[in-house]
């Protein structure tokens, strides 16, 4: 599991870099600060279409070695990005870095149920999604730093030699994963149709793009509101992530037992703490507006595993297909956002960013505690009601003493069935598994 962290926490971090970055980047490459973060829209864009496509296209290959090749291209991208003579170059090297970090966090973000026992599940989750917040608490400000002291290009070519070493360790420390089943695209758009599916990716699509709104340029927002120097800009993006390290283990925990109740949480939480930045900062400076970044960094942290226990809650039967689409979704998002913010800084200035972000987070708030949610008691690895057939023919499953029977290659979870968790079946025949 510790490899399959290194490895999400890596793509992140090679995806969000730019973060610290904005203002050497389009100094030496002579762009305004929207138009360098274009690279982290353009991944988000190339991401969010490469973790379905990827899905689809690796078929029954061996998981640990489609990482690993999938690693390997992120440290070119990072070595790629590093050596750019203008935006155009840096550009290219970010659609590389979107194809691996699309690919890896689609896979990775599913495998954590086949590692472990079911009991565990949850906190494996957690483990593997706590990357994602560990990459804020290490990777960004860690760049950032490395960036002030060698320059940006060093931020990145140090990138590279981090991935490299996690490719290595990626093929030592994993076992052998073939696929269970290739995962097939009528599946995925099948999932859709589901409204709990549905109404996760909404809230995914919402509250990641309101983050990222005003995340991408958080460092122009504070040396704005706040009179940030670099070195303070370092401290109030490391208080973010160890704050978001923690709500990651909190929001995993809270959501195993309710996805709704964390996320109505944590988009209240964030939605004030953005709004409150500004005037907090004007007010009381710097300690004030890095109070509030921290409890952003808290809230945020959680997002990841929550909308990932939600979606896995809601399709317990197509967990890799499911994950495919929070992953495009989620970086479609981050595109989103970052294109939204850069749009709305260069028309009405820096602090433009703020409102548009909370007027989107209050709308993933509505959207969590409004919406269809997935049932209650499971998680990865729990009972949860699917589309099923029963011995009277095609219908939805509730009960009956033989379990289910379904068409062949498919795979749906059950609840109601005395002592059945789980139905499966292959071609040829029918398996239905039975235990308390």
């Amino acid at each position: 599991m510790g490899a399959l962290a290194a490895a999400t926490c890596t793509v992140v971090t090679s995806e969000m870099l730019p973060v610290g970055l904005l203002t050497p980047i389009g100094r030496e490459l002579r762009v305004s600060d929207g138009t360098a973060g274009l690279s982290l829209t353009l991944t988000g864009l190339v991401a969010a279409v490469a973790a379905p496509v990827l899905t689809l296209l690796i078929g029954r290959r061996d998981r640990r070695a489609v990482l690993a090749v999938l690693m390997a291209a992120l440290t070119a991208a990072n070595l790629l990005a590093a050596y750019a003579t203008g935006i155009g170059v840096l550009l290219a090297a970010r659609a590389l870095v979107g194809v691996g970090m699309g690919g890896v966090w689609a896979i990775a973000s599913g495998l954590a149920v086949r590692l472990v026992p079911e009991r565990r599940v949850a906190a494996a989750t957690s483990l593997v999604f706590s990357g994602v917040a560990a990459a804020s608490v290490l990777g960004v400000p860690a760049g950032t730093l490395v960036g002030e002291l060698g320059g940006w290009r060093a931020a990145f070519t140090a990138m590279a030699g981090v991935c490299a070493v996690v490719a290595l360790a990626l093929l030592v420390l994993l076992p052998p994963l073939p696929a269970a089943g290739a995962v097939r695209l009528r599946g995925v758009l099948g999932l859709l149709r589901r409204p709990p599916v549905a109404t996760g990716l909404l809230l995914v699509a919402l509250l990641v793009t309101g983050h990222f709104a005003a995340y991408t340029y958080v460092r122009p927002v504070l040396e704005a509101v706040a009179g940030a120097t670099p070195g303070q800009l370092g401290t109030a993006l490391l208080a973010f992530g160890v704050a978001g390290l923690a709500g990651n283990f909190a929001a995993g925990a809270g959501a195993a037992r309710s996805p709704r109740t964390a996320l109505v949480g944590i988009c209240a939480v964030l939605t004030a703490a953005v709004l409150l930045v500004p005037p907090v900062g004007r007010a009381a400076g710097f300690p004030g507006a890095a109070a509030l970044v921290a409890v952003w960094g808290l809230a945020y942290g959680g997002v990841s595993v929550s909308t990932q226990t939600w979606l896995m809650t809601a399709a317990p039967d197509a967990r890799e297909a499911a994950s495919a689409l929070f992953v495009a979704v989620f970086n479609g998002a981050i595109a989103l956002g970052a294109l939204a913010g850069g749009r709305a800084a260069d028309g009405w200035g820096t602090g433009g960013v703020v409102p548009l972000a909370g007027a989107l987070a209050a709308g993933a708030l509505l959207t969590a505690a409004l919406g269809r949610a997935p049932r209650r008691g499971g998680g990865a690895g729990g009972g949860f009601v699917g589309p099923g057939w029963g011995r009277g023919g095609p219908g939805r499953a509730r009960g009956g003493r033989d379990g289910l029977v379904g068409p062949d290659g498919a795979r749906w979870a059950v609840v109601g069935v005395p002592g059945c968790r789980e139905a499966s079946w292959s071609a040829g025949g029918v398996l239905v598994r039975r235990w308390r």
